[in-house]
């Protein structure tokens, strides 16, 4: 098995990583959003949810 950050070969006490520094480089992209999927939601999608929302919740509205 080999390092997903160098690809040198991995040591027992730090797999899946060769070294501490190697799983600190894995941390350091993980706080900092390096590993984040890019959304294809439209900005406003937070917007629109809450109209929706907000339109199943009116009273006046059959189910």
């Amino acid at each position: 098995m080999t390092c997903p950050i160098c690809n040198a070969e991995t040591a027992k006490a730090y797999r899946p990583f060769c070294s501490r520094r190697c799983a600190d480089v894995d941390l350091g992209r993980w706080i900092t959003g390096g590993y984040a999927v890019p959304s294809t939601d439209p900005a406003d999608a937070e917007e629109a949810a809450d109209a929706l929302e907000r339109e199943t919740e009116r009273p006046d509205r059959p189910n």
